[in-house]
């Protein structure tokens, strides 16, 4: 329990202090370096033999680094226009529309259903509303939903955590000139910087290491259903550490998208 408590406070408060670097970095800025950050620990942790992979290894290497620089792009800049808590809550969508679309129980259909009215309840039309800030965090739900259809398939062709790895170091690759441009454009603070490389750490190096430990001695329903409770971390985060405070109708949509997963995975059999 500690260590998924970790993971998760982990990820939403690196995801908060990745964010403090925005006016200097912007969001493209600090996702570089956190790309960067993420390939180091992955290469070392995965050691992948990229000279022996296949193509049938190598395309969903390609397709897992350009999403997983899309999603953490999408997610970041959703979090400058609409703050902490909605954008992860909406980014969430993405693994529990997996979920729900791989059964045919009718408890999901209801599921789903409570999702989608915390959802409409999100977006709702109204004057503050910043409905490019909501489709970008949609985006990244898009993209964390491949993410997980794309890992599943490097996971079975390559052995350990070497796809992952060349995935992210892919990544990071394709991010170099993204730094260098906003370096050149935007010349950073080492607060800036520090922000980032702590983004990188604690919402991709300190999560990776921790799930890992997690998952070898907690059920994966047990692990699911505690993921599920992000949006609510993230919220919380934002309040407290960004003063990003949410009315009562986004708390209820948060919840309501919360107990659709939680629902779905108490009333699983497997």
């Amino acid at each position: 329990m500690g260590t998924m408590i970790g993971s998760g406070l982990s990820t939403q408060t690196g995801a908060a202090i990745g964010s403090l670097g925005f006016p200097v970095l912007g969001p493209e800025g600090v996702v570089a370096v956190r790309q960067y950050v993420a390939a180091l620990v992955l290469l070392a942790v995965g050691r992948p033999s990229p000279r022996s992979f296949t193509w049938r290894q190598w395309w969903p290497v390609i397709l897992l680094a350009l999403v997983f620089g899309t999603m953490n792009l999408s997610l970041y800049s959703a979090i400058d226009r609409v703050g902490l808590g909605l954008a992860v809550t909406l980014e969430f969508l993405g693994p529990l529309t997996i979920a729900l679309a791989t059964s045919r129980r009718r408890v999901d259909v209801c599921c789903a259903v409570i999702a989608a009215a915390g959802v409409v309840t999100l977006m709702r039309p109204r004057p503050s509303a910043d409905y490019l800030g909501m489709a970008l965090g949609l985006l990244a739900a898009v993209c964390w939903a491949s993410y997980i259809l794309l890992n599943h398939t490097v996971g079975r062709r390559i052995p350990g955590a070497q796809g992952a790895a060349a995935a992210s170091c892919l990544s990071a690759a394709m991010f170099l000139p993204v730094g260098v441009v906003v370096a050149l454009r935007h010349p950073p603070t080492a607060g800036a910087v520090a922000c980032a490389v702590a983004a990188g750490v604690l919402s991709s190096a300190v999560p990776y290491l921790a799930d890992l430990v997690t998952l070898r001695h907690v059920p994966a329903r047990a692990f699911g259903l505690f993921m599920s409770v992000n949006p609510v971390l993230a919220a919380l985060v934002g309040l407290i550490g960004l003063g990003q405070d949410l009315g009562a109708l986004e708390w209820a949509s948060i919840g309501a998208i919360v107990v659709a997963n939680a629902l779905s995975i108490l009333t699983s059999r497997t």
